[in-house]
């Protein structure tokens, strides 16, 4: 084979791989808008992260800074003061207008307040006695010798189912059946005396309770030795078993006329 035929066989390949290659692609037009006309893209922030104790320091700061003109300035209209709700002076208050809790409780303090009850007790003092008659009722028979004995108390007559209240503060010792009384009430008073009830027939409280000078106790009743319907009402000094004291004597004491 010459030399000149040699090309020939050469360029047939060429040629087929030519033919076997894809049409060209067409030609891709950009229809996007121009930068211009294209909206701008907000970047969104990302959370804090681990430097989130820097974020809320910044944005402590900026609520102060913001708050410094109402705090200096002086705002238009009548504004209330801390006193006009009993809150103290106006330091013991929040820039926002908050109450500062450890400033309000720390404005008193516990010698303050033990003042303030003492004053408060003073004044219930001034305004209520401390000492009652037992009931509404009549004097029939005194502290005194009767029919050949002793009579170790008072006497009231009063209607059945009158009210019998506690002559003085104290503790119910007992309450409940009572040799001669039918029914008795033992209340201990703060000096260590016990005033005795007897002859009711319905009483409202029971050993342990405590009683405030006034408070309802029970009502009149004729039950017992009796010939009528009354309260007995005796007191025993020091005790259930101490030496009897005449109650009118007591009471006058007291300011309590019978």
């Amino acid at each position: 084979m010459s030399r000149s035929s040699a090309p020939q066989v050469l360029e047939r390949p060429a040629v087929e791989a030519v033919t076997t290659q894809a049409p060209p692609a067409e030609p891709v037009v950009d229809v996007r808008p121009a930068a211009a006309d294209r909206p701008r893209r907000r970047r969104v922030p990302h959370p804090p992260g681990r430097r989130a104790h820097l974020w809320f320091a910044a944005l402590v700061a900026g609520a102060l800074l913001a708050a410094t003109p109402s705090v200096i300035g002086s705002p238009a209209g009548p504004q209330a003061a801390a006193s006009d709700y009993g809150l103290g002076a106006a330091s013991e208050l929040g820039l926002g207008g908050e109450i500062d809790d450890a400033g309000v409780r720390r404005s008193i303090t516990e010698a303050e307040a033990q003042a303030r009850l003492g004053e408060l007790a003073a004044s219930r003092a001034a305004r209520e006695p401390k000492t009652f008659l037992p009931t509404q009722g009549r004097l029939t028979t005194c502290y005194c010798m009767r029919w050949g004995q002793m009579h170790w108390g008072l006497d009231l007559a009063a209607p059945l189912g009158t009210p019998i209240i506690s002559a003085a503060d104290g503790v119910v010792l007992r309450a409940g059946p009572a040799s001669g009384f039918g029914n008795a009430l033992y209340i201990q008073d703060a000096d260590g005396n016990v005033h005795i009830y007897g002859h009711m027939r319905y009483y409202d409280v029971q050993a342990g309770d405590v009683v405030h000078a006034g408070d309802p106790i029970a009502k009149v009743g004729n039950q017992g030795q009796s010939t009528g319907p009354h309260l007995h009402y005796e007191i025993h000094r020091g005790g259930i078993d101490g030496r009897p004291l005449d109650p009118e004597d007591w009471l006058a004491e007291r300011g309590v006329e019978i």
